[in-house]
């Protein structure tokens, strides 16, 4: 012990001094007497040290001067057959500044042996943020006992089909816990907050469950765990990062065990097969937040570690996107004076990047046009990710040059091979990283990715880190999650934006009020700016929806449709030269949009109003700071002209609106109730985006 408390204080007299010093010296990692603690100035978590194998003995919120003493001694996180440190622990601190994609922070590891089973824990501790990160890494042999639980659990013995009660106590004692939270009181409520992706088959993207914690235990799902005291109204949140539930490697069939006194984040996202004796395997992890005494306290909180693990920089990550892919003519028309022709257009709509889809690699994929293509075995192809010569006989070159000239950024469709669990990971990298060197080409779309197994998880993050390191993270990935088992909203999310859906007016499944609702669910817990959100060429196939059809996208304007992609990352999801004239008109909203757009998305973005229907008052509140932000208000299909709209705004302040764009009209108002503005729109389907600044 007193080796390890040497080598921390040396590490600390090795701390850089000055302005670096400044800025992370509220985040402070201290072993004294076999406490841990793990603090900055808004909390502090106290461990008991115990090899490693930590011990939770308080919590505090420093802000509201509350501490939380813990009514367990049991172990935080716990992998079966793995209870008794049976070595010293190991802790090293390092300040983490000045990176190209991390925001400053303090990274603590603690290391753990037990038994043949070493764990180590990578906390991650922010300034002026109220949250305490933790990444697992496994390396050793996992012990019988985890390999016939996890045995048992993959031949069927789910805890769906266990019905008594005992039954169920044995299985969730075989199951990893990443953490415990064991809270006093008997009146704490849960929210457990579900997400989907694989858009292409759901449309339904947030899903709460309510749950009254009890003596007998609850196993919840969510990626997200809310956590109220009914005595105090103190609040906590619990954020697993994994993919989202259904589709979590080595899942259990639920993420949080949750009773009186205990509330455990369950499944570290690796199997007993996956651990190696000689590396770290990484796992899951997750984030454990205060929330204060209201909603608005623990969605800050939230959406300051949010923004912090994925710091955007405008120049990279700001973009209205054209993408023709919406317009269902695959790779057919894609070839050098389409897209030189496409680029003209999209500079008189006010398009800033504009990306060609699948179709300008020499190879075939699984969804070209042409018969016989496939994603599997690229690499039997060298030439695969070449330009195709017949389409780009001088290559990228003229439609770049045609790019630049009209200010619009060129970004490309790739598909890493995702042969044996991406086992060429690194020639596809090299693939990006030639294209970025040759071109300057920065924006990647990621597609047809399958992440059956760790393997797979493991050798896709290599890829991407591998692609970053060499680009000095100037490239952006937009991550397809319409379909497969991919990383969702909460995983592997570092790297850049989510290409949430795709929906076409081919198939009937474009509704604006649709989109607007699956980004209103998602605004509340996942930053809206790192969604790349669509709008389609309203024009076509109008025929092909019912008739009479209120909600078709038809009965909206062009304005209206772009309005709702203003608080993400806008994707025109259509090819520019089969717009009509009139379309172009939209070109005065994307041209005030584009001054503004890193004003409004320099904000936490959170819904306000009802949920969008097709008949709702509706849309989003940009929270710059305590006294200023923007409102961005809908009025969709409904007769009332005035309708009162619940923000996130305090009650009892008067504010000033002013209108940035849209149909409404710059007032003041006195906030009431809970948030409430009395807000006006002159007609249906119309929107409102205001400034608002509160005067007292």
């Amino acid at each position: 012990m007193r080796r390890i408390l040497l080598l921390f204080v040396l590490h600390l007299c090795l701390i850089p001094s000055g302005r670096v010093l400044a800025q992370v010296q509220s985040c402070r990692a201290s072993l004294s007497n076999d406490t841990l603690v793990l603090e900055n100035d808004l909390m502090a978590r106290r461990f008991r040290w115990n090899n490693g194998q930590l011990i939770t003995l308080s919590l505090t919120d420093k802000k509201r001067n509350q501490t939380w003493k813990w009514v367990s001694t049991d172990a935080d996180c716990v992998f079966p057959g793995h209870t008794t440190p049976t070595g010293k622990g190991e802790l090293t601190t390092k300040q983490v500044v000045s990176q190209p994609n991390q925001t400053d922070h303090l990274a603590v590891s603690v290391i753990t042996h037990l038994g043949s089973l070493d764990v180590r824990r990578e906390f991650r501790i922010y300034p002026t943020i109220a949250a305490l990160n933790c990444t697992f890494y496994l390396r050793g042999k996992a012990s019988p006992e985890w390999q016939q639980a996890a045995g048992k659990s993959a031949a069927g013995m789910d805890f769906k089909n266990i019905e008594s009660q005992n039954d169920l106590n044995k299985f969730a004692a075989a199951v990893p816990v990443m953490d415990k939270l064991a809270l006093a009181g008997n009146h704490w409520r849960g929210r457990a907050v579900e997400f989907a992706d694989m858009t292409d088959r759901n449309n339904t993207l947030v899903t709460e469950v309510p749950y009254n914690l009890y003596r007998q235990p609850g196993f919840l799902k969510g990626n997200l765990l809310w956590l109220t005291d009914g005595l105090s109204g103190s609040s906590f949140f619990v954020l697993k990062e994994s993919p989202v539930s259904v589709i979590q490697l080595a899942n259990p069939g639920f993420d949080f065990l949750v009773k009186n006194g205990s509330v455990q984040t369950v499944g570290a996202g690796i199997l007993p097969s996956d651990v190696s004796e000689t590396d770290w395997v990484r796992g899951y992890g997750y984030t454990l937040g205060l929330g204060g005494s209201s909603e608005l306290d623990g969605l800050q909180t939230l959406r300051s570690y949010q923004d912090a693990k994925r710091p955007r920089r405008a120049d990279r990550d700001e973009m209205i996107m054209m993408n023709t892919w919406g317009d269902r003519n695959k790779d057919t028309k894609i070839r050098e004076q389409f897209i030189i022709t496409e680029l003209q257009k999209a500079a008189q709509l006010g398009v800033t990047r504009f990306q060609i889809d699948d179709g300008w690699e020499l190879g075939k994929s699984m969804n070209s046009a042409t018969p016989g293509g496939s994603s599997e075995d690229i690499w039997k192809n060298p030439n695969y990710w070449k330009p195709d010569p017949e389409r780009f006989p001088n290559g990228l070159k003229p439609v770049i040059d045609a790019a630049k000239k009209l200010g619009i950024e060129l970004g490309l469709w790739f598909s890493p091979s995702v042969d044996n669990s991406f086992a060429h990971w690194d020639k596809d990298a090299q693939a990006l990283i030639g294209l970025y060197k040759q071109y300057g080409i920065r924006t990647f779309k990621i597609d047809l990715v399958q992440i059956p197994d760790k393997t797979a998880e493991t050798n896709f993050r290599k890829f991407l880190d591998t692609v970053m390191a060499a680009t000095n993270y100037e490239v952006i990935f937009n991550m397809d999650v319409t379909a497969g088992r991919r990383n969702g909203y909460h995983f592997m999310n570092e790297y850049g934006n989510l290409f949430l859906e795709n929906r076409y007016t081919d198939w009937t499944n474009y509704y604006p009020y649709w989109t607007l609702r699956n980004l209103w669910n998602l605004s509340k817990y996942v930053p809206s700016q790192n969604l790349q959100i669509e709008f389609l060429n309203k024009w076509r196939n109008a025929d092909k929806y019912p008739a009479g059809d209120r909600f078709a996208p038809a009965n909206y304007s062009f304005d209206y449709l772009f309005a709702i992609t203003m608080m993400a990352q806008p994707l025109a999801w259509f090819e520019a030269t089969g717009l009509p004239a009139e379309a172009f008109q939209t070109a005065t909203l994307i041209k005030t949009y584009r001054t503004i757009q890193t004003q409004v998305h320099g904000g936490h973005i959170l819904p306000i109003g009802d949920e969008p229907s097709g008949k709702s008052w509706t849309g989003f509140q940009s929270i710059r700071s305590e006294k200023e932000g923007f409102l961005l208000v809908f009025r969709e299909d409904t007769p009332n002209a005035q309708e009162t709209v619940k923000t996130w705004l305090p009650a009892g302040k008067r504010v000033r609106l002013q209108t940035v764009a849209g149909a409404g009209k710059a007032f003041e108002q006195v906030v009431t109730g809970e948030g409430n503005l009395l807000m006006t729109l002159p007609a249906a389907n119309n929107f409102a985006l205001y400034r608002y600044t509160v005067m007292n």
